[in-house]
């Protein structure tokens, strides 16, 4: 049996991933006052009805209730060698702002200060059981099928999942390097296509591209040094809990080099991870 708490900061998507738990087979529960917890996980736990074998309780601070509760049951069942799994989501608080704008909604611990002051109260309340939490999902750059992908690796194909999640940015420098970013390495040294009679319209995502960057030795010493040495940093990323990672990857314009690299990084990294992954170009269609 599987069963999953679900919890974390309002906005950061929890009623979107619940409804994507029930899409991969979980049997989802959404709001379940903290004092029933207990018996409907005894009432799972001794069932033999197959639909129950994976279950998801989507819990908040809805319930009025101190949710280190959860975490005073779930030591009592893996105590007893009973799953029991808490994925907490949560978003910076820029992005939880801007969501609460768009759909012109206060947040719950606001009440008539603003929302960032509902956001920081809630933050100090979920402190104790992010910590302590099994999975963190930062859903600030996650699309919704992205999210998706990651609930079903973690909870679906059972990997394992160290709470990082790494994303591989591409930018054009002209437009600036990218204020998020915690690693920037700049590919300028790299032979320019937009130069090259009929590479200039096309991008580092098509195979013409791709050819012309990748056919110089350079850059094949540049991918293996660069994969070496991200590979050696994310574990260390980990131990330090760091939940998100940006690598920042530029050239010119942001449209042949970096999207090139950055897509042979994405490749690259893409097997065998116990961790979010995923890679964007943020310059792809400036001009």
């Amino acid at each position: 049996m599987q069963f999953v708490v679900l919890t974390g900061m309002s906005g950061a998507g929890k009623s979107t991933a619940m409804k994507m738990m029930e899409d991969i087979g979980f049997y989802c529960v959404d709001n379940l006052p903290i004092p029933l917890l207990k018996p409907f996980w005894e009432l799972v736990a001794q069932g033999t009805n197959n639909e129950l074998e994976k279950v998801a309780v989507g819990i908040d601070l809805r319930n009025g209730q101190p949710l280190e509760e959860i975490l005073e049951f779930r030591k009592r069942a893996q105590e007893s060698g009973d799953p029991f799994e808490i994925l907490f989501l949560e978003a910076e608080d820029a992005v939880l702002i801007k969501r609460y704008k768009e759909t012109r909604r206060n947040h719950p611990l606001s009440g008539d200060a603003r929302v960032q002051e509902g956001i920081r109260k809630e933050r100090e309340l979920l402190k104790g059981i992010r910590e302590q939490a099994d999975v963190i999902l930062d859903t600030s750059q996650l699309l919704t099928r992205e999210l998706k992908e990651e609930l079903g690796r973690i909870f679906a194909d059972r990997r394992n999942y160290h709470n990082l999640f790494v994303t591989i940015l591409s930018f054009g420098y002209k437009f600036g390097i990218p204020v998020d970013s915690d690693l920037v390495f700049d590919v300028r040294f790299l032979p320019n296509p937009y130069y090259v009679e009929g590479l200039r319209d096309k991008t580092g995502l098509d195979e013409e591209i791709r050819s012309f960057v990748m056919g110089v030795d350079e850059a094949g010493e540049f991918m293996d040094r660069l994969d070496s040495m991200i590979r050696f940093l994310i574990p260390h990323y980990i131990s330090e809990g760091k939940s998100r990672l940006i690598i920042s990857i530029g050239c010119t314009g942001g449209k042949h080099r970096s999207v090139t690299i950055a897509e042979e990084l994405h490749r690259r990294l893409l097997d065998n991870r116990e961790y979010g992954l995923k890679v964007e170009h943020r310059d792809l269609t400036r001009k």
